[in-house]
């Protein structure tokens, strides 16, 4: 395995970390946007076609209907929302990493890498759940030809009105179970894949940016392999009335199943795939980036 940069900085992934989710999310949304309006669809009555054929039918009549601003709808909630939580989930790897070291030369295993990115999930979740719960919400709103928000805040504001802070953190249990496993994936791939990436006796700091690219978009591809089916049960829960599910995700995919089927869960999986390579390229783009120039402007850090 190829030595891993030393030593391990959470302060510098802290804000290398911010500057990569708002690469993402610029790169990202639209087709973030497709996902969930494919996932959260009513199901069609009998003799009736589904709102959307698919995920090019579902771009194609947001684009025609509301323009491209449709497609960037309720990007303020995960743009504010995002510099935070990566600088936090970036944070969460440096540390998660800098725990399991006993010396600042020790390269991490695999498996601990897997463990770091855990942590980093279990990190995200307090700024992830409420952004998650309002991004959706926003999205669906225009599809259903409602207006109840006219943006974030006064969608938060509303949540809070309604239901307290229980109901802006409405969906954190499955915000956890999605992005814990599938944040260890994601970044246990994205060292895995620097390392083979990396040529016989180069450092892996001095990667090519086509080669950082290819790790980070294959890893996000990993990422939601992993998350998408408790990315469905999420988006469907988070934007459903109030108390339609009573046990919670239980019922969501009790439901899922019986009406749909198991392939239900991987609702929007086509919009998911061609939206995680050059999302996720971008943030890690962005990310190392942003990491060198923390290197160069403080190399003791």
């Amino acid at each position: 395995m190829a030595k891993q940069p030393q030593p391990i900085s959470p302060l510098k992934n802290f804000f290398a970390g911010g500057f990569g989710g708002v690469c993402l999310v610029f790169v990202g949304h639209p087709l973030d946007t497709i996902k969930v309006r494919l996932q959260t669809q009513p199901k069609p009555q009998p003799g009736q076609a589904p709102l959307y054929s698919g995920t090019f039918d579902c771009f194609r009549k947001t684009l025609v209907g509301e323009g491209v601003r449709g497609l960037y709808r309720g990007m303020a909630a995960p743009i504010i929302g995002v510099t935070p939580m990566y600088a936090v989930c970036f944070f969460g790897f440096g540390l998660g990493k800098r725990l399991q070291q006993r010396k600042p030369d020790d390269v991490l295993t695999y498996p601990q890498l897997f463990a770091a990115g855990m942590l980093s999930g279990v990190f995200t979740t307090v700024i992830m759940a409420p952004g998650e719960r309002i991004k959706c919400l926003l999205q669906i709103q225009a599809a259903t030809g409602e207006t109840k928000y006219s943006g974030s805040l006064d969608c938060a504001k509303q949540l809070y009105r309604e239901a307290g802070i229980r109901g802006v953190y409405k969906g954190t249990v499955l915000t956890l179970m999605r992005d814990v496993p599938a944040s260890g994936m994601y970044f246990m791939t994205y060292e895995w894949l620097k390392n083979i990436l990396t040529p016989e006796g180069k450092s892996v700091s001095d990667l090519s940016v086509p080669r950082i690219l290819c790790a980070g978009g294959l890893a996000g591809i990993f990422n939601w392999v992993v998350a998408i089916p408790p990315d469905v049960l999420k988006s469907r829960f988070q934007t459903a009335p109030e108390g339609k599910y009573p046990n919670g995700f239980r019922d969501v995919l009790r439901e899922l199943i019986r009406e749909e089927g198991v392939a239900s869960l991987y609702k929007g999986f086509t919009a998911v795939m061609i939206r995680a390579f050059p999302a996720n390229a971008a943030c890690f783009l962005g990310f190392e980036v942003a990491m060198k120039l923390l290197n160069w402007i403080a190399p003791g850090v």
